[in-house]
């Protein structure tokens, strides 16, 4: 499965699965991200990480652990 933290700069994802356990999964659904949402990757920084993305019309920086935890499609 493809996860947001293999995803291009510039590629639109739709969240299929919030992964995780706990207060991590809590806070990545907190920021806007749930199952069904559009995700615009804008850019990676320049030591790759954190990555900047357009989630639900505001820009929001994750880290790529994190991405790690988002299966997208």
């Amino acid at each position: 499965m493809k996860t947001l933290r293999n995803a291009a700069v510039g590629e639109r994802v739709i969240v299929s699965k919030v992964n995780g356990e706990g207060p991590v999964r809590r806070r990545i659904m907190d920021m806007g991200i749930t199952r069904g949402v559009d995700i615009y990757v804008r850019k990676v920084a320049p030591l790759g990480d954190p990555i900047e993305l357009t989630v639900r019309g505001y820009e929001l920086s994750v880290r790529k652990a994190d991405a790690q935890l988002i299966d997208v499609e």
